[in-house]
């Protein structure tokens, strides 16, 4: 029996020097890698009573929320620097950006504690609940 694996190989540049920049969790696949001008397309207002915002894109309405990375954490956004042909094939990706907060969208429902991004950013704090030392 034959086991096909593949290495991916992450280039990190020292994170301090790297450029921050506003990154945005789609509820779609857009077929683009690489910088955007978000800004020019996606002008979000900011409702005054829940932190929520509002954007249409592409006629749909989008609701959002602003998560801050849990303490302790920084956000990388990496880019591949030769791509594969295959899943099989060894990749290596490069220290693109870094983040501290993002703003993530739900396709016409009003952002939630359910939603798995706000769960996953919960997760460090469970983790350490879970498997740090216990205390009488």
């Amino acid at each position: 029996m034959s086991c096909n694996t593949s290495v991916t190989r992450v280039q990190v540049s020292p994170v301090g020097l790297a450029q921050r920049a506003p990154v945005h969790l789609m509820p779609c696949e857009i077929e683009h890698n690489g910088p955007a001008q978000v800004s020019q397309y996606l002008t979000a207002t900011t409702k005054d009573r829940k932190h929520e915002k509002t954007v249409s894109f592409r006629g749909r309405g989008l609701r959002g929320q602003e998560l801050s990375c849990p303490q302790g954490y920084t956000g990388f956004v990496l880019k591949e620097i030769n791509k594969s042909g295959s899943d099989q094939e060894d990749r290596t990706v490069r220290l693109s950006s870094v983040f501290d907060k993002l703003t993530y969208w739900n396709l016409e429902t009003h952002p939630n504690s359910d939603d798995t991004i706000v769960m996953a950013m919960d997760w460090p704090d469970l983790a350490e609940a879970i498997h740090g030392p216990v205390e009488n």
